[in-house]
């Protein structure tokens, strides 16, 4: 199962459509109230989630949540920069990888999969 959070209704929409295409099903969420809740209802394999949810930085706090609760998770943030203090943001989480915002969401998931094989080959939750 792939939670993905992201207030952009268009880039959410494109990465379900993406990782659907892939055979992974999603659950989707623009705020944090209902990525918390998402957290609660099912067992997350692989999130993506955008550095901004309300806020600038609040992305990054629900990234480390994840990472605490789904300790074998691929998790992914997208930010609109890569700078040092964002890898060091990420390291600091336990995040996999840092994506820029706006990554076309084909190229974004061909890029998780294949740094993740298994997950092509096995069902997800």
């Amino acid at each position: 199962m792939a939670l993905l959070v992201n207030p952009n209704v268009a880039e959410l929409s494109s990465q379900q459509n993406a990782f659907s295409s892939q055979g992974i099903q999603c659950v989707v969420a623009r705020d944090l109230p209902t990525a918390l809740l998402a957290i609660t209802q099912h067992m997350i394999d692989l999130a993506v989630v955008s550095s901004r949810v309300f806020e600038e930085g609040d992305g990054w706090a629900l990234s480390g949540v994840l990472r605490m609760v789904f300790p074998s998770a691929y998790i992914v943030v997208l930010t609109p920069e890569t700078s040092v203090m964002t890898l060091q943001a990420a390291i600091n989480n336990g995040l996999n990888q840092v994506y820029e915002t706006g990554t076309p969401a084909e190229e974004l998931v061909d890029t998780i999969l294949q740094q993740q094989p298994a997950w092509a080959d096995r069902p997800m939750n």
